[in-house]
């Protein structure tokens, strides 16, 4: 079978010769190793090319903070050097108001703050105006801790990162710094978190502030004065232009790309120059969810691509810590990351195309190489399938003298010698085929006599096991109605003896007495059913024949529901249809009792389906003839029986989960049915319900034998003697 595929293959796939096969053992290689290598070469290239990325961003940050550090120190230099200039300590000791306002004013221009604050000692008053004024001090641990310090030598101030509210900043009359410079409309932001002040018109009030204060002292060291200066973060595009311009000047980046600085406010760019569009600034944006998870909340550093307002950056971020130990923003450097992974992907691409150019060349040379072998084998293949197709050739000497030369030689002689033996084969095969018919002629003979023997065998083994079950079946029925029939009569002759000694309380108790009676009037035609059961089945082999019977199946149908009548609930339609010529020749008591089995399964399976308030609950009986044989069919909808018990429903004992019953009706029927020459089949579909048809020998003429029938469900005397 190997061989045969493999032939197949040859003759319908076009690249399965040998030249391709010897190809592929050098192609497939090459290719696997090219493969590899642009894969290694391109995963190193990538994780180097980021990692280098990632160094750099990081230096850039700490570059970046250190000239954040650095404009904090420079703003408390400068008050340092106003606070020890003579001209502000004689202006304070002369109490010159004029002066004193021209040199804050002056200071404040020069030094570029945003505000400049001249504050007694206690700092409870401010100079405003040319005078001082009550001044309520803002809490701050640098105010804190100027007041508070112990001066130790020269004097010291402090300076840091402040947040001032918007009813900070705008006390007084007259707010501490611009409002229009501080105040920044919320800009919803791709990948950032979920926040409550994310609507339309949301706006960050608050500000930042660089603040330094620094104490006035006098020459014996004591505090005269304070002095406090803020620089406002919001919108500088000065500081974050300036860092940008040290950590990214000219050459640092890669053509097309651009670096960027942003002071954040918690998660809101208030200082920047990322750009939204190509001429403004992503001010009032806000840092994605990972980013501000990382800095913000767990306060680490951030190292690594990061969305950046609408593109992806190489990126560092830090959070921002105010005067107080929290975390209140964020410092941030990056880059593009695109012009990297342009130049990242050109390298990849020129090393795949050096791969694949070294493999072209190998291929060729390979090619060029295997042309010496595969032709002697090519032309060996041509002669093996002109061979196999009946034709005579051979391969006759190769140009070459090796051992295709030598095996080329024995191939011929090898094709010789089969010649030879095929013909001697094929004389011997035609006499062999002659012999084989003949034989085989005569075991066919053979197989159809034992197989006429095998089935009379089976058929034979399936009677004797039929009958051992009936007669079993018989004896037990025979057995348990003597000793249900006996107890039954004690009851019944004691209820009369009770009856009558009850006297006038025998009204009173009419509806018991009765119901007691009835019930075992219903045991004794239990018992009186499995009586006449087991002497069908003792007489099974001689019973007489049913030729004589002749009876009506319609009259039967009528007798035989008032046995289940009271089983029959309401919501049950019944529906009969017979023809008046349907007589069967069974015994009437034997079909009554086939039919009530059929009919008591029917009233149960109908009564299992639950159609609602839709339709009603059905049962057919129909009545036929059919040539020289009678139907008679019981149809219920039901929900039907199931195919894998379907077979079984005919065995003694079998039972597929009904409430009540012993698994021996179906079985009886049966029985009852074959004795009489006939046969009962059932059909169903689940969902749809059953239908038992009951085949019998149609009757010759004459009436019913019904004298039996008219008893039916009557209480006749009941007798003691089970026989």
């Amino acid at each position: 079978m190997g061989a045969r595929n493999r032939s197949l293959i040859g003759s319908f796939w076009p690249f399965g010769g040998i030249r391709y096969r010897l190809l592929a053992l050098v192609l497939v290689p090459l290719l696997l190793l090219a493969g590899t290598v642009v894969a290694i070469a391109a995963n190193w290239s990538t994780d180097v090319t980021y990692r280098l990325l990632f160094s750099r961003v990081t230096t850039d940050l700490r570059v970046a903070r250190d000239s954040f550090v650095r404009l904090q120190s420079d703003a408390l230099a400068e008050l340092e050097s106003l606070a020890s200039s003579s001209a502000l300590g004689d202006a304070l000791a002369t109490s010159d108001h004029a002066r004193l306002a021209a040199i804050i004013e002056s200071e404040q221009t020069m030094a570029g703050f945003d505000f400049l604050r001249l504050l007694n000692a206690t700092g409870d008053q401010r100079f405003s105006a040319g005078a001082w004024v009550a001044h309520a001090l803002r809490t701050s641990p640098l105010i804190d801790a100027v007041i508070g310090g112990v001066q130790e030598g020269r004097p010291r101030g402090h300076a840091g990162i402040e947040i001032y509210t918007s009813a900070q900043w705008r006390e007084g009359d007259r707010p501490l710094v611009d409002p229009a410079q501080v105040v920044l409309p919320l800009v919803d932001t791709p990948r950032a978190a979920p926040d409550a002040r994310a609507v339309a018109g949301a706006v960050e009030d608050r500000a930042m502030m660089i603040l330094a204060v620094f104490p006035v002292v006098q020459a014996d060291g004591q505090r005269i004065a304070l002095l406090q200066g803020g620089v406002l973060l919001n919108r500088n595009s000065d500081i974050v232009d300036t860092v940008r311009d040290l950590v990214y000047g000219p050459g640092s980046v890669s053509p097309g790309g651009r670096g960027t600085v942003t002071i954040f406010l918690d998660d809101v760019r208030i200082s920047t120059n990322v750009p939204s569009t190509d001429t403004e600034r992503a001010l009032g944006t806000r840092v994605s969810a990972e980013v501000r998870r990382r800095v913000l909340s767990e306060g680490k550093l951030w190292t690594d691509r990061a969305f950046v307002v609408n593109d992806w950056y190489i990126s560092a971020y830090e959070p921002i810590i105010d005067s107080a130990g929290n975390r209140v923003g964020m410092l941030y450097a990056g880059f593009l990351e695109a012009p990297y992974r342009s130049d990242l992907q050109r390298g990849i691409f020129a090393i795949a195309g050096v791969v694949l150019a070294g493999c072209a060349l190998a291929a060729v040379a390979a090619s060029l190489g295997a042309r010496s072998i595969y032709r002697p084998i090519e032309r060996m293949a041509a002669v093996a399938r002109a061979t196999a197709a009946g034709k005579t050739r051979r391969i006759g000497t190769l140009e070459t003298s090796d051992e295709f030369d030598a095996l080329a030689t024995q191939f011929d002689a090898m094709l010789d010698a089969l010649a030879a033996q095929r013909a001697r084969i094929e004389e011997d095969a035609r006499s062999l085929e002659r012999k084989v018919a003949e034989r085989t002629e005569a075991l066919e003979e053979r197989n159809v006599s034992l197989q006429e023997s095998i089935d009379l065998l089976r058929q034979t083994r399936e009677r004797l096991a039929t009958a051992e079950r009936l007669a079993a079946l018989g004896e037990l029925t025979a057995g348990v109605a003597h000793e249900i029939n006996n107890p039954t009569a004690v009851i019944l002759g004691n209820m009369d003896i009770l009856v009558q000694d009850m006297g006038p309380v025998r009204e009173q108790l009419s509806v018991e007495i009765d119901l007691i009676v009835d019930q075992v009037y219903r045991i004794r035609s239990i018992t009186d059913r499995l009586l006449a059961m087991s002497r069908h089945k003792s007489n099974a082999a001689g019973s007489p024949s049913n030729e004589d019977q002749a009876c009506p199946l319609a009259e039967v149908v009528k007798k035989s529901l008032l046995l289940v009548r009271q089983d029959l609930p309401q919501r049950v339609n019944l529906i009969e249809r017979h023809e008046d010529d349907a007589v069967a020749a069974i015994e009437p008591d034997a079909l009554s009792e086939v039919l009530v089995n059929l009919l008591s399964n029917a009233i149960e399976a109908a009564g299992d389906n639950d159609r609602g308030c839709l339709s009603v609950p059905c049962i057919e009986l129909h009545s036929r003839r059919a040539g020289d044989r009678v139907l008679l069919s019981v149809r219920d909808d039901g929900p039907g029986i199931d195919p894998l018990v379907l077979p079984r429903v005919f065995d003694p004992f079998f039972t597929s989960g009904k409430a009540c019953g012993t698994g021996l009706g179906l079985s009886v029927s049966h029985g009852i049915v074959h004795r009489a020459g006939g046969r009962i089949d059932v059909t169903s579909e689940p969902g749809e319900g059953a239908c038992f048809t009951i085949e019998l020998p149609r009757a010759a003429n004459g009436p019913c034998a019904d004298q039996n029938l008219e008893v039916f469900g009557k209480k006749a005397p009941l007798s003691t003697d089970p026989a």
